[in-house]
């Protein structure tokens, strides 16, 4: 059995078209045939379901995949140790986030890339989920998601920072003067929101709800950029409920104000979760050294508190 052929494999799977996953491994078509049909041979299991086009794989071959991922990411793994007994980590760190903490990714992969300039770093957003998934399927190094996640299993957890929750509206707007706002007030304003299938908007959600009220967006969006170009360029139209860390990004339009909101002091924590094997893989590792020192809650704080005025 070769690396390559599993390297084939884990292509397949991910592009579930032949000649894509040929081309993203740099080789012809009945090349990366002739490799997966050689593994299926040493394995003497069917590893592909085969017609006129991919039709996915077996339940073998779904298990040869979990193994490919793992055996893939321990030579990884390998390379990585050797790179670092050399003097200098080399590699390609492999970071997922959920979209409402991306925003604030940078104030980690900033300076890590500064410490390790032989580390590339792919940062890519994926629901909580994806993330999950692809931890156990060791297609992740690391990842920025909410702690508190039912879906996370067989994870280090690693803190980062709590959500706070603020009203962004215009600065000529009814609550905009207002040293503290309620929920309650918030949820008769013009609004844009997340849309329901993301957690953040469920717990924004939980808050309306502990106030008594629903809210009732008249926008509602999966991204927060698209929340923010609402915000942006509306004239003075929308509202909007945002995590304090999105401001890292995307700051405070012009011609809105935040305020504090009444209820919770903080929502649910956001940090860094690996997979719970060992060895523990060195750029995850050297990741997790950079977030402990970088005080991304301190320096979200004081941010919020800039915007206030204080």
């Amino acid at each position: 059995m070769l690396l390559r052929q599993l390297e084939y494999l884990v292509a397949l799977a991910r592009e579930r078209h032949f000649a894509r996953a040929a081309d993203a491994c740099f080789v012809s078509q009945p090349s990366l045939s002739a490799g997966i049909r050689k593994l299926e041979q040493e394995l003497d299991v069917p590893i592909v379901r085969r017609g006129r086009r991919f039709e996915g794989l077996t339940p073998e071959g779904e298990r040869v995949l979990l193994w490919a991922h793992r055996i893939l990411a321990e030579r990884d793994a390998l390379r990585q140790e050797l790179s670092e007994m050399r003097g200098g980590l080399t590699g390609t760190l492999r970071l997922g986030a959920i979209p409402t903490a991306l925003t604030a990714a940078s104030l980690l992969t900033t300076p890590f890339c500064e410490r390790h300039p032989g580390v590339r770093v792919s940062l890519e957003s994926l629901s909580s989920r994806e993330i999950s998934d692809r931890l156990a399927e060791f297609e992740l190094d690391v990842a920025m998601t909410y702690l508190d996640d039912d879906a996370l299993r067989h994870v280090r957890r690693f803190p980062l920072y709590e959500e706070r929750y603020l009203l962004l509206t215009p600065g000529d707007g009814p609550l905009a003067a207002r040293p503290l706002a309620r929920w309650a007030q918030v949820a008769a304003l013009p609004l844009c929101l997340l849309s329901p299938r993301m957690r953040n908007r469920r717990i924004m959600d939980d808050c309306f709800a502990a106030d008594g009220v629903t809210a009732s967006p008249a926008v509602e969006t999966d991204s927060v950029a698209g929340l923010y170009a609402h915000l942006a360029g509306s004239g003075g139209r929308w509202s909007s409920v945002i995590s304090h860390a999105w401001l890292h990004m995307f700051g405070v339009p012009v011609g809105m104000r935040v305020v504090p909101l009444e209820g919770p002091a903080h929502g649910p924590r956001v940090g860094l979760v690996i997979a719970d094997r060992r060895p523990e893989p060195v750029l995850a590792r050297a990741l997790l050294g950079v977030a402990r020192q970088a005080r991304v809650r301190d320096a979200l704080d004081a941010l919020v508190e800039t915007h206030l005025g204080r």
